[in-house]
C-alpha cells in the first residue's frame, strides 16, 4: 500500500502540475473578462435569485433544490478536512490560492450554470439531463463527443472511488471515532499492520444504510433531505466560526499575515520562495477544486434539473454555491486553523480542525470536537448524496442510458461507502486529487471553446433585463398588469 500510495503521488504531482494550474485559473480569468467581471458587478442580484424561485420553466426541482442539491456535493470535507490538509502541506498560503481561484471560479461556475441549461435535453420520462458531456457535444458538435465521453468516463469514476464516497466517509468516521474512541482502545479488527476501532466499524455501516435508504430514490429524494439540512448545517458551521473569530479577534491580523506571506513564499529559506510559493498554489488550488468544484464539471448535472426558462438566471445561482462554499467557509476554517496554530502540532486531517475549533471555543476541547464531528458528519453524507446523483448521470451517458449499469453503479456505490473508512487518509486524498484533476480538464476545454456562447447569453440576458422584459417577481407581474 505505501509503494501504491507513492505512485498515485507522483501521478497527482504531474496532473496537478503548473498546466493544470494555469488551464483552471487561465480558464476563469477568460471568462471573468467576457461576462465583464459579473461575479463581482452581479453577486448581490445572484444571491437574490438564490432565495427567489423563478416561476415555470421545464425542469425536476427548483432552482434552490438545484443549488442545494449542488451544495450537498460541494460543502463537505473539504471544507473541513481539505482546508485542513491543504494548509498543512502547502502552507497557511494554501489558503490564499484557494480564495484566488474561487474568485476567478466564480465566473467559471456561472458559466457552468448557463451552459447546463441551456443545452440540457428532457428525456422520454420528462427528467432534465445536462451536464459538461452535453454542452460538450451538443454546444462544440459530433465530433467532440469523444471529450464527453471522456468526461463521463473520469465522472462516474470519481463519484464512486474518489470525491463522492472514499474521502466523505473516511472523514465521518475519523470524526467519530476521534470523539468517542480517541486512543483507538476498543479494536474490531485488523488488515496487515492496521487495526480498525469498533466505533470506525459502526459508523461505517450505520453510513452506508442511510445512504442507501437515500440514494435508491433519486434526484427528488436526495434534493428534498439536501433542502433542508444544507441550510441548516452551514448557518451551525458559519455560526461557530464566526464565534471563534469574534473569541479570537485580536489573533486575526496576525493569522491574515502570515496566509499572505506564506502565499508568496516569504517565510521560506533563501532560494526556497518559489518552490514554497508553488506548493502553496498547487494544494491551495486543488483543494478549492475538490471544495467548490468550480471547473470539475460536477455542478452543472444538478443545475441542468432545475426549473427554469433562463440559462443566465440558473448560471447566477450556481455561481453562488462558490461564493458560499469558499469565500465564506473555507475561508472561516482557514483562519480558525491559522490563529489557532493547530497547522504546526503534527497533525493531519480531521484532528487539525477538531483542534481548532476546541482551541479556539471558550469551553472544553470535548465540546468543540463534538460540534465540529456534527457538522462535518451532516455535511459528508449530504456530499455522498450529491456525488451519487452526478456519477449515474455520468454513467449513463457513457453507456448510452444502459440502465442495467446505472443501477448496478449505484449498489457499488452504496459497497464503496463501506470501504471507504478502512482506506488510509493519505491514499484517500491523493486519489481522489487525480480523478478530480482528470474530470477537470475535458470541461475546462469545453468551456474555453463555448465562452463565446457564454458571452453572448449573458449580455441578451441583461439587455432583455434593463429593457423590463424578464419576470424578476411581483414587480414585473404589477409592470404588466398596469401596461394592459
Amino acid at each position: 500500500m505505501k509503494q501504491f500510495t507513492a505512485m498515485l503521488s507522483t501521478i497527482d504531482g504531474y496532473v496537478w502540475g503548473i498546466p493544470m494550474l494555469v488551464l483552471i485559473i487561465g480558464t476563469g480569468l477568460l471568462l471573468t473578462v467576457r461576462t465583464g467581471a459579473l461575479q463581482f458587478c452581479k453577486l448581490g442580484k445572484a444571491l437574490k435569485y438564490m432565495v427567489h424561485n423563478e416561476e415555470g420553466g421545464e425542469g425536476e426541482v427548483s432552482s434552490f433544490a438545484a443549488l442545494t442539491t449542488a451544495l450537498a456535493a460541494t460543502v463537505g470535507t473539504g471544507n473541513i478536512v481539505g482546508v485542513a490538509t491543504a494548509i498543512c502541506t502547502g502552507g497557511p498560503g494554501a489558503l490564499f490560492w484557494m480564495e484566488v481561484a474561487a474568485c476567478v471560479g466564480m465566473a467559471t461556475k456561472y458559466s457552468e450554470g448557463l451552459l447546463a441549461v441551456k443545452y440540457r435535453v428532457l428525456d422520454e420520462n420528462g427528467r432534465a439531463l445536462g451536464g459538461p458531456f452535453y454542452y460538450i457535444e451538443r454546444g462544440l458538435g459530433p465530433n467532440w463527443k469523444w471529450l464527453a465521453k471522456l468526461f463521463a468516463f473520469f465522472g462516474a469514476a470519481a463519484g464512486i472511488l474518489g470525491i463522492g464516497t472514499i474521502t466523505q466517509v473516511n472523514s465521518i468516521t475519523s470524526a467519530v471515532g476521534r470523539v468517542f474512541d480517541p486512543e483507538s482502545k476498543h479494536i474490531a479488527f485488523s488488515i496487515g499492520d492496521h487495526s480498525y476501532t469498533w466505533t470506525t466499524t459502526i459508523a461505517a455501516i450505520v453510513v452506508t444504510a442511510l445512504v442507501a435508504l437515500v440514494v435508491i430514490g433519486g434526484i427528488q429524494r436526495i434534493s428534498s433531505v439536501a433542502s433542508l439540512v444544507v441550510p441548516a448545517m452551514m448557518v451551525l458551521y458559519v455560526s461557530a466560526s464566526v464565534a471563534i473569530l469574534i473569541y479570537n479577534y485580536a489573533a486575526i491580523p496576525a493569522a491574515i499575515t502570515t496566509i499572505v506571506k506564506s502565499a508568496f513564499g516569504m517565510d521560506a529559506v533563501a532560494g526556497g520562495a518559489l518552490g514554497a510559493m508553488i506548493a502553496a498554489m498547487q494544494k491551495g488550488v486543488a483543494r478549492g477544486i475538490f471544495s467548490n468544484e468550480s471547473g470539475l464539471g460536477s455542478a452543472p448535472i444538478a443545475a441542468a434539473a432545475a426549473q427554469t426558462k433562463e440559462p443566465v438566471r440558473q448560471g447566477l445561482v450556481s455561481m453562488t454555491g462558490t461564493f458560499l462554499d469558499t469565500i465564506v467557509i473555507c475561508t472561516m476554517t482557514g483562519l480558525t486553523i491559522v490563529l489557532t496554530g493547530s497547522h504546526n502540532v503534527g497533525l493531519e486531517g480531521v484532528d487539525v480542525t477538531i483542534r481548532a475549533f476546541g482551541q479556539g471555543l471558550p469551553w472544553s476541547e470535548t465540546v468543540g470536537a463534538i460540534l465540529l464531528m456534527v457538522c462535518l458528519a451532516v455535511f459528508a453524507f449530504t456530499t455522498t448524496l450529491g456525488w451519487d446523483y452526478y456519477g449515474e448521470r455520468c454513467l449513463e451517458y457513457f453507456t448510452n442510458k444502459n440502465m442495467k449499469a446505472v443501477k448496478a453503479y449505484r449498489y457499488l456505490y452504496i459497497l464503496a461507502v463501506l470501504i471507504g473508512p478502512f482506506l488510509t487518509l493519505e491514499f484517500v486524498w491523493t486519489f481522489a486529487d487525480i480523478f478530480n484533476g482528470l474530470m477537470a480538464f475535458p470541461n475546462l476545454v469545453g468551456l474555453l471553446g463555448l465562452s463565446g456562447v457564454v458571452a453572448a447569453e449573458t449580455r441578451s440576458y441583461f439587455k432583455r433585463l434593463n429593457a423590463g422584459e424578464i419576470d424578476e417577481g411581483e414587480k414585473f407581474r404589477k409592470k404588466q398588469k398596469n401596461a394592459a
